[in-house]
């Protein structure tokens, strides 16, 4: 496997990662199965953006006692509200889901807090100049997210995240 240093982090991320949307539709077997697999092909990298629950667990249990060995990427802002997925903005849903993915997981940080899914310049000002943007900030403070990441579906906004200089 080969590795890439990720942006301004420091982060030694492998040039494939694990985008573990997929793993919802599998039990916790297989998906320890994919995760040891993952591993032992130099894979480092797990994006977990997904809010169901069961899926959230099923990823904890797999990772367990190799936390260390893996970057984790985690979503702030990816809710599961009366059994599906959301994405809000409402405080009180973003912190609760974002305490949930911790505890899921089984850590007590996440390599990168992923600002999730941005795809308009207006939520990006937003986002960059209000309360949640405070709290990824206080979060990065107290360690419980290394770095801050953003995920977009727009290459305008990307790009309005990489110049802004916390992204």
């Amino acid at each position: 496997m080969r590795y890439r240093r990720l942006g301004k982090t420091g982060l030694e991320v492998s040039e494939i990662g694990l985008g573990a949307e997929w793993l919802e539709r599998h039990d916790s077997r297989e998906i320890k199965e994919v995760i040891d697999t993952c591993e032992a092909q130099g894979i480092n990298i797990l994006d977990c953006w997904m809010s169901e629950p069961n899926v959230r667990s099923n990823i904890g249990a797999a990772l367990k006692g190799r936390r260390e060995r893996w970057i984790i990427q985690g979503h702030i802002g990816s809710t599961w509200q009366k059994g599906q997925y959301v994405r809000t903005r409402c405080m009180p849903l973003v912190k609760a889901a974002f305490e949930d993915l911790l505890a899921r997981l089984g850590t007590d940080y996440i390599d990168l807090g992923m600002i999730h899914f941005v795809d308009e310049a207006a939520e990006f000002q937003s986002i960059m100049n209000g309360e949640f943007m405070e709290y990824v900030r206080g979060l990065k403070d107290q360690g419980i997210i290394r770095h801050i990441g953003m995920s977009t579906h727009n290459p305008a906004v990307a790009k309005m995240g990489a110049l802004c200089g916390e992204i």
